[in-house]
């Protein structure tokens, strides 16, 4: 491997990784069951997975925003926070953040790795933050510590005229291998296994942002949401294609005939009328007889239980609340789901903080403007229904008694953009204070 060219050893990188981010993203597709279908066998489909990883990703990312706080109390710390602010602001407008925020958690869900690609766009001087497919990235970190990448490979295919537009390269080929190699020191562009460019890493980081979508410890991949749910999702495909042959066949009836050695227009119909030999019996079968279809309902039951229980996605959450649960029983309901987005948050919370620093890192790179020092943070939305009339009340009391400033109270009452609330709020008393008659 070490005389391989970095495209060479990715070629052969990662397998395991690989299969089964296909297999992940197959069964979301609704490609569930095993094997090639037996003639005469009904094969039906019903892609739960689908629904509990759109489910919980909406969940997880209502309400995101973020704020930058000021290091200290002086007019210039709070200066260069408001600045910082509002350039993260422009970014995420310019990027359609907020869509691809959710896109990227909903892929990320599926594979069980995300990535963020900050750069910058010389033809239109300005930021720009896209979600490379983890399909395509390969990283190298430094011994046991997976926190410590060292290099990351970028490998996807681009057309012959992408190529040319993009790296001014013409290669006669329909469709071109590219490979980007970043290190914090270098960045090294191959097309086809040939090195086309060589030159110091522009930016002094490497420009991604990969992390997983739930962390198994001590490894640098992420899981996905699909594989516990892999099993029970096939079961209760398995188990309601049966049922429902079942009661196909019991709404057309099959014609039992005992002690006959040979029969001839035998037609189940109202009104017909068979001719039997002698001794000879004829029956239609009852499936359905002895309340054979309660075992099948209560077995599909136990798995749609199972389903829920292993997704941490309680039929609450469905918007089935048929008991009217509210308030402390409605997020006792809700625990288990809460909990798999907590644990999502704190994964995801690192990553956009990261985000947002290689961004203005790159903006004081490019444009000569300072913000730091500053502390980034990143602003949750809540999970459960909220009565916004008592939040409001209760934000009012913690600002009256200072517990809150006005700033975390428009946070946590889910303002976008609380710094330009609170200037509005300023130039509205200043408008007040000068005109006795308002």
């Amino acid at each position: 491997m070490n005389n391989l060219t970095i495209p060479q050893q990715i070629a052969r990188r990662d397998p395991d990784r690989l299969r089964s981010y296909r297999e992940n993203l197959d069964f979301y597709n609704g490609i569930q069951w095993l094997g090639n279908a037996r003639r005469g066998e009904r094969r039906i489909t019903f892609n739960y997975a689908k629904a509990f990883v759109e489910k919980a990703t909406s969940y997880l990312m209502s309400g995101l925003t973020f704020a930058v706080d000021p290091t200290d109390g002086s007019p210039e710390a709070k200066e260069r926070a408001r600045r910082a602010e509002e350039a993260l602001h422009e970014v995420y407008e310019t990027n359609n953040l907020e869509q691809l925020d959710f896109d990227t958690e909903l892929d990320t869900a599926i594979l069980g790795d995300g990535c963020f690609k900050v750069t910058w766009d010389t033809e239109e001087q300005r930021i720009r933050v896209s979600a490379p497919d983890v399909q395509g990235l390969f990283a190298w970190w430094v011994g046991d510590d997976v926190s410590r990448v060292w290099r990351v490979a970028s490998h996807y295919q681009l057309s012959s005229e992408e190529v040319e537009l993009l790296y001014r390269v013409k290669n006669g080929r329909r469709e071109s291998t590219v490979v980007e190699i970043w290190t914090a020191d270098s960045f090294e562009l191959w097309i086809d296994d040939t090195l086309s460019e060589r030159k110091p890493n522009p930016y002094g980081f490497i420009p991604f942002v990969i992390y997983p979508n739930l962390r198994e410890p001590k490894k640098f991949w992420g899981t996905s949401d699909i594989p516990p749910i892999k099993e029970p999702a096939r079961e209760l495909n398995r188990a309601l294609s049966q049922l429902s042959t079942i009661l196909e066949l019991s709404g057309n009836p099959i014609a039992v005939l005992e002690n006959v050695e040979e029969a001839s227009d035998i037609a189940v119909q109202p009104g017909a009328v068979w001719e039997l030999p002698e001794k000879a019996r004829a029956y239609l079968l009852d499936l359905l007889q002895g309340g054979g279809v309660r075992l099948h309902v209560d077995y599909i039951d136990l798995i749609y239980r199972t389903l829920h229980d292993l997704s941490e996605s309680p039929r609450t959450s469905f918007g089935d609340n048929q008991r009217g649960l509210s308030g402390v029983a409605l997020e006792m309901e809700l625990h288990p789901l809460l909990q798999k987005v907590r644990r999502k948050r704190l994964i995801r919370t690192a990553g956009y903080k990261r985000r947002n620093e290689m961004i203005l890192r790159i903006l004081e790179q490019k444009t000569g403007a300072s913000y730091g020092p500053y502390r980034s943070r990143i602003v949750w939305g809540p999970v459960l229904p909220q009565d916004r009339g008592r939040l409001v009340r209760e934000e009012q009391i913690l600002v009256a008694s200072g517990i809150h400033s006005r700033r975390r109270a428009m946070d946590e009452l889910g303002i976008q953009d609380a710094e330009q609330e609170f200037q509005r709020w300023l130039e509205e008393q200043g408008k007040v204070g000068n005109n006795p008659s308002s």
